[in-house]
């Protein structure tokens, strides 16, 4: 993908693109998987009208998230439980 306008904005604000590597869709495996589930468990079916709604619902939506989803690459923990339960082997 190349758009000469992106480029050129990237560039003024000294900004480095960040692009996975050729043939490799891995590079940006858990990016994209964040992206399919904001998209599939938030933003689907949803209307948002101002800005300030936006915000205040994606608020809500990443502390539900983080405190109340479970997953299962984390054994069934919220993240917030994850956090916590490996932390207390550290300390």
């Amino acid at each position: 993908f190349k758009n000469e306008t992106i480029e050129e904005l990237l560039e003024t604000f000294h900004i480095e693109r960040s692009l996975s590597h050729k043939g490799c869709p891995y590079d940006n495996a858990v990016a994209e998987a964040t992206f399919k589930v904001i998209k599939t468990e938030f933003v689907w079916n949803e209307t948002f009208h101002t800005l300030e709604e936006l915000k205040i619902k994606l608020w809500d939506y990443v502390n539900w998230y983080n405190h109340h989803r479970i997953h299962s690459s984390l054994g069934y923990q919220t993240p917030v439980q994850y956090r916590e339960n490996n932390l207390k082997k550290f300390v």
